[in-house]
């Protein structure tokens, strides 16, 4: 089938199960070429193939609601609801979002890029529903990963006190992004392999039907007898004792099987729970044999082969290099230890697990518990390395208000991929969380002008026994330089002159440095001689610097690839503000008051005027500026 053909699912009510199979083929060869060359989340979209051909098939999208749980498994939905021929684009500049996205699609009822928020939202559409009288179906599809989630856990207790008309499918592949964990995924293995308890229900069922009628003694006997073989043959029905009704586990791979099952669903009243046993990764090899998750999403990778294609560099990558360093200083130091949430591939700490597995946590998608548990790990004498990513880690924000730095413990936060991230998008940019962590009392932050100092912020931090200490770094690899081989703690809130220059002063850090650096050699060659500071504590500022270089009355411009409500800019103006500095300019760069959508970071930093052109144009103005006030003094 010529799939860039589709321009609506109704079509899929006509073919027969042959058909529907043909159909799955073409998808998974359409995705297998097609995310070859854009890369993008491959293994979760291989696995629901027939499981979301099945859904468009059984309801009637748009008024029946998909809700699609974190979303990166929404490919094979964007394909059936005529997005096909936008492929090529896919998380590409401007192109097509690798999430659902309610500007593309009157189907995408439901944004969303974190994971454990498809059921609250379904039970606020239910109820949005059930106030209105209408009657439509709807259907989070969530993953057995994320239904360890808070979030999601506290929704289905709603739903199920609420009795609420809903259907909610959970594809348990036994996998996340990593292995799951936790003892919620293990009452799904019991489930999954309880092929007994379901021969042995549906014989008593029909046992059941051929007693006479003799009164509700009996009845309420026979519920009973069903209630204790559940117990007797599955070791906790968790959704039946919060008000499901549980169907499955079924073959999420078998559209007979799919079929009967969501009609049955449909007919039932209040909440419905069908746990649909899905391969990640179908049909192809590669992603089908991943067992630690890097078929999860990639970039390109050659198709034939699976080989995935590298970026052309020999330096470090940002994650590997910050986490190899805490292992290394906790072959030292007993008291470290490593906490993430989901993440141990993404945050490249498999050496450390490897080396420490007493002294390593994974505690699942479960951000806020991390942060806490962190807390109260050093309240008890251990130094905790926190992973997590930048975009996870607003989930987490009152723990580590509230439990982290109101009881000013020492707490190693290891902010992963801040700053812009590229092709996931305005989900996952990672530039709120200096604005976020930056008022926080107790917290410190520092970023890294290269790896090496990285290396040395990561000693800085295990050092810090004062409180609650955050290293950011971004996604991707460092810029090669040389790496020193012994550590050494720096000076907390010390800032480093990179350049000299009388005419201005950049104030900058991390990823922006070498923006800066080249906006000062072209403004060299102009006469304009600019000023470099590696600002790399944000918070606490070196502010016997900040005094001198606001004192001096060069013109200042601040860089951040964070946004600018609330960031380091934010910071130096306070600082500004609150010693009467009046006479200085003061400009900042930053991220502007906007979601960020998807596209290489380059384009994305030239689309928000966060480039060397732009710095270089700042600085003539604030220069100008300058010289004109100097003028006019002299007049």
């Amino acid at each position: 089938m010529d799939l860039n053909k589709i321009s609506s699912p109704s079509f899929l009510k006509e073919l027969n199960t042959k058909q529907l199979q043909d159909l799955s083929e073409d998808v998974r060869k359409f995705l297998i070429q097609k995310l070859s060359v854009t890369g993008g989340h491959i293994g979760p979209n291989l696995g629901v193939v027939e499981l979301t051909i099945a859904l468009h098939r059984a309801f009637n999208s748009p008024q029946d609601k998909f809700i699609w749980d974190v979303g990166h498994q929404a490919y094979v939905h964007k394909i059936l609801t005529g997005r096909a021929d936008q492929f090529d684009t896919l998380r590409q500049y401007k192109g097509l979002c690798g999430f659902p996205k309610r500007i593309e699609s009157e189907h995408d009822v439901w944004e969303t890029g974190h994971s454990s928020t498809s059921l609250s939202a379904a039970m606020g559409m239910a109820a949005a529903r059930d106030i209105k009288g209408e009657k439509n179906f709807v259907v989070p599809i969530i993953g057995d990963g994320a239904l360890t989630g808070g979030m999601a856990l506290e929704a289905l207790n709603h739903i199920g006190h609420e009795k609420t008309n809903m259907i909610v499918i959970l594809n348990d592949n036994e996998m996340s992004i990593a292995p799951n964990v936790g003892a919620l995924h293990n009452v799904l293995g019991r489930l999954r392999t309880a092929n007994n308890y379901n021969k042995a229900k549906d014989e008593l069922e029909q046992l059941l039907k051929k007693i006479p009628a003799v009164g509700g003694k009996l009845a309420s006997t026979a519920e009973r007898v069903k209630d204790s073989l559940k117990y007797l043959l599955v070791s906790g029905v968790f959704f039946e004792e919060l008000g499901f009704t549980y169907l499955g586990p079924i073959d999420g791979h078998n559209f007979e099987t799919l079929e009967e099952t969501l009609q049955n669903a449909k007919r039932m009243q209040g909440p419905v729970l069908i746990h649909v046993i899905t391969k990640k990764g179908k049909g192809y090899l590669p992603a089908e044999n991943d067992t630690v998750g890097t078929w999860h999403g990639t970039g390109p990778y050659k198709m034939e082969t699976g080989d995935l294609v590298k970026p052309k560099t020999t330096a470090p990558g940002w994650s590997s290099l910050i986490a190899e360093t805490v292992r290394k200083l906790a072959r030292v130091d007993e008291r470290i230890v490593a906490i993430t949430p989901a993440m141990p591939v993404g945050s490249k700490l498999e050496g450390f697990a490897s080396e420490f597995p007493n002294r390593m946590f994974d505690v699942g998608i479960a951000e806020q518990h991390a942060a806490t548990m962190a807390a109260g790990m050093a309240a008890d004498g251990t130094k905790p390395f926190l992973a997590i990513y930048s975009t996870f880690l607003q989930r987490a924000y009152d723990q580590v208000l509230h439990d982290i730095c109101r009881q000013n413990l020492n707490v190693f936060i290891g902010i992963d991929r801040a700053g812009l991230v590229g092709a996931d998008g305005e989900t996952h940019q990672g530039v709120f969380d200096i604005a976020f962590l930056r008022h926080m009392p107790n917290m410190v932050i520092m970023m890294p002008k290269d790896e090496n100092e990285g290396q040395h912020m990561v000693k800085t931090a295990i050092d810090y026994n004062e409180g609650p200490i955050a290293l950011r770094y971004p996604r991707g690899n460092g810029l090669g330089v040389p790496m020193d081989t012994e550590l050494q703690a720096l000076p907390i809130g010390s800032w480093e002159v990179l350049r000299e220059g009388k005419d201005a002063t950049i104030l900058t850090f991390g990823t922006t440095i070498p923006m800066a650096q080249e906006a000062a050699e072209v403004l060299a060659d102009q006469g304009i001689q600019v000023e470099i500071v590696n600002a790399r504590f944000i918070k606490p500022m070196d502010e016997v610097m900040l005094h001198g270089l606001i004192q001096s009355k060069k013109p200042i411009l601040t860089i951040e690839e964070g946004v600018l409500q609330g960031g380091f800019g934010s910071a130096v103006l306070e600082f500004a503000n609150d010693n009467h500095y009046s006479t200085t300019q003061i400009d900042r760069i930053g991220i502007p008051d906007m979601f960020i959508e998807h596209g290489s970071v380059d384009k994305l930093l030239e689309e928000i005027n966060l480039t060397a052109e732009e710095t270089v144009l700042r600085i003539q103005q604030l220069v100008n500026e300058d010289n004109k006030e100097q003028a006019g003094l002299k007049a």
